[in-house]
């Protein structure tokens, strides 16, 4: 008996799963079963590497029907989505979308049908990539982003660590002068009386460049 299986990859800050399913249902699917990877990059894990992704190869058989939100669930990039459609229809399973509403029947004998199929497994292939590099440069742009805050926020990394600090210190409590402080720790005169104006201050700035 043929059955409809919905696969969702749903990630920390995608829409959960019943919300995949609710939006097939609502499309007219009557899903038998539903197979789900939670918190699995669709920009770097092809399905196949994928926890219950690569069950779908096992469980769907001649005559099931697969539903995915939209292709790029498929793979990662181009050729992981065209080639995950053009193996399901070759074992005659039907792959259908959610959004648009697109089918991908196999066994399609018209050679104009298949060119139109094929052409449009390529359209919908290529998007899904588009949209997946776009992603990887949102996500770079984001990290860049945030290491610029960063470093503003911690300001100059200071010339000193914890253990020239402390024997900074320890030589201003025994009352020693700027010159010979900066003698022994390496540190310029400048640094050596800006901690000496201001030790909190010192111990604040390298707290927050710690590791």
């Amino acid at each position: 008996m043929s059955k409809t299986i919905l696969y969702a990859r749903v990630s920390t800050t995608d829409q959960t799963l019943d919300h995949h399913r609710t939006l097939a249902e609502a499309a007219g699917f009557l899903i038998d079963e539903v197979v789900a990877d939670h918190g699995v990059s669709g920009v770097s894990t092809a399905l196949q590497e994928r926890p219950e992704g690569k069950r779908l190869y096992d469980k769907l058989r001649h005559g099931d029907t697969l539903v995915v939100r939209w292709v790029d669930r498929l793979g990662r990039n181009y050729q992981d989505v065209t080639d995950t459609i053009r193996h399901f229809m070759r074992q005659g399973v039907v792959v259908k979308t959610v959004i648009n509403e697109m089918t991908f029947d196999g066994a399609t004998t018209d050679p104009m049908q298949e060119a139109v199929r094929d052409a449009l497994i390529a359209f919908m292939a290529a998007t899904a990539q588009a949209q997946a590099e776009a992603i990887k440069e949102a996500q770079k742009a984001g990290i860049a982003a945030a290491k610029q805050v960063e470093a503003k926020y911690r300001g100059k990394k200071p010339s000193y660590d914890k253990r020239a600090l402390d024997v900074v210190l320890e030589m201003l409590s025994q009352e020693a002068g700027a010159t010979e402080i900066s003698k022994v720790t390496g540190l310029t005169r400048q640094t050596v009386i800006r901690i000496r104006r201001d030790p909190a201050k010192a111990q604040e700035t390298l707290s927050k460049w710690a590791d």
